[in-house]
């Protein structure tokens, strides 16, 4: 097997691998660069002959690995893109919201190019998407010759999978972004046992310890002490959230603490791409029953949508102590958090608490870095602020600990295994773990745009 990183930058960025299996040439996601513009989001499709795939693989609905899936389809109009069931619901709606975001920011930036893609051609592609049940097997053809492919339940968001490919007598196995914890609304991953011939596996939180004494359970309730102290002292919290999958996980955690009484009463604000996923999740989990959320739980929060310069502006804070949980996760500029979070920051009752992987180059990353006391610039919105909020970060994240993944690395007794999805101290760790653990397997740590022999 023959495998290119097609990322223009390393690290997490536009996730996308060329796997030459036999005959067969396969895509494993194709994704968006989320700190670029323009055409620098894309992975370096110029490396791929036109009509020259044959399947693409979408793990997951996150746009790193999806929003360049259009275009790739655009040139590769005969392939088939095989998912999961949530997958196939969630795709299309997170790909017209990238298409309004484009929109935008062509307006915002005059950049020209944009959008990349159309809702109508979203539309059109999705002829080529072919959803598959977990743990089903599907066989494709192609010049006498076969694979095999497989999906299994990966946890880290709905619809989330890992990916088993036989071809002949070789197993490779990619983990895609893997949770092996359970979480509120989907379960744990449920990976195949190995040994498999090669493993491709992310290494997101490679540079992060483990705390001793941590739990998902004891965030969870730091968590919501957080919120209830807030409120309690008059104050309002922002949880800045991804629309996919920590929006629901956090409302889910929120909907119960409510029934337990363990958060007192207040408003519960809820803006961005999220809400519109809530309405989905319930879908799936009816059909499928691969996602534990309900309706039920906005009503039983009552949340509702702000009415953006009522509830609350750039330039004031709500009226009365409430949970914000808006989109974006990292406070990007011109979202509903980015607005709230410059409404917040200056009053010491009130709290910025963050749910998920924050990139140190955005404005979440940056807050994060700010000491409380010193000014911080909201760029977008002209104005600086001193940190007097408290700034929080509970780690509620949807991907498995570096642990985790290497006991998985060392039970798989993968003759190779090919690092990706993750920073370079991330990868290094796992590498020099790896040969430790697991001295006859070769570590690949691929080069942008490298083919390698694996």
């Amino acid at each position: 097997m023959h495998l290119t990183d097609l990322n223009r930058h390393s690290g997490i960025g536009s996730n996308c691998f060329l796997a030459e299996i036999g005959p067969f040439r396969v895509i494993m996601d194709c994704g968006f660069h989320p700190k670029k513009v323009g055409r620098e989001v894309t992975p370096d499709l110029d490396k791929l002959p036109d009509n020259s795939v044959d399947i693409v693989v979408l793990t997951h609905c996150h746009l790193d690995h999806l929003g360049a899936i259009p275009l790739l389809l655009r040139r590769n109009p005969n392939a088939i893109l095989v998912c999961s069931q949530p997958t196939f619901a969630l795709a299309p709606v997170l790909l017209k919201n990238s298409v309004k975001v484009m929109t935008r920011q062509r307006q915002e930036k005059g950049i020209r190019d944009l959008p990349l893609y159309t809702a109508g051609e979203v539309d059109r592609c999705g002829k080529q998407f072919h959803p598959m049940a977990f743990g089903r097997p599907r066989i494709f053809e192609k010049c006498g010759d076969e694979i095999e492919i497989t999906l299994f339940p990966a946890g880290h968001v709905a619809g989330a999978a890992g990916v088993l490919i036989r071809h002949h007598h070789r197993k490779i196995f990619f983990t895609g972004d893997v949770h092996f914890t359970p979480q509120q609304t989907v379960g744990a991953a449920k990976f195949p046992e190995g040994p498999f011939d090669t493993v491709v596996m992310e290494t997101t939180r490679g540079a992060n310890p483990p705390v001793p004494g941590r739990t998902r359970e004891s965030e969870i309730e730091r968590f919501l002490d957080i919120c209830d102290r807030t409120v309690a002292h008059g104050g309002s919290i922002l949880i800045p959230v991804f629309a996919l999958g920590r929006c629901q996980e956090v409302l889910s955690i929120l909907a119960d603490a409510r029934k337990r009484r363990r958060v007192r009463e207040c408003p519960v604000l809820v803006a961005g791409l999220g809400m519109t996923l809530c309405d989905l999740f319930d879908d799936i989990g009816r059909r499928t029953g691969l996602v534990r959320f309900s309706r039920n739980v906005l009503k039983q929060l009552s949340c509702k949508r702000p009415r953006m310069g009522e509830e609350f502006s750039a330039d004031r804070p709500p009226r009365i102590p409430s949970i914000l949980v808006l989109s974006s996760g990292m406070l990007v500029e011109r979202t509903p958090s980015y607005d709230a979070a410059c409404s917040l920051l200056g009053g010491a009752r009130n709290t910025i608490c963050f749910v998920g992987y924050c990139d140190p180059d955005t404005p979440g990353g940056k807050l994060l870095a700010t000491p409380a006391g010193q000014p911080f610039c909201f760029e977008a919105n002209d104005r600086i602020v001193r940190v007097q909020a408290r700034v929080e970060r509970i780690d509620l994240t949807g991907h498995a600990d570096r642990d985790s993944l290497l006991d998985f690395a060392v039970k798989s007794q993968a003759r190779a295994v090919v690092l990706t999805h993750g920073e370079d101290d991330a990868r290094k760790w796992f590498a020099g773990e790896i040969a430790q653990a697991m001295p006859k397997t070769k570590v690949h740590d691929p080069v942008s745009g490298l083919r390698t022999l694996v």
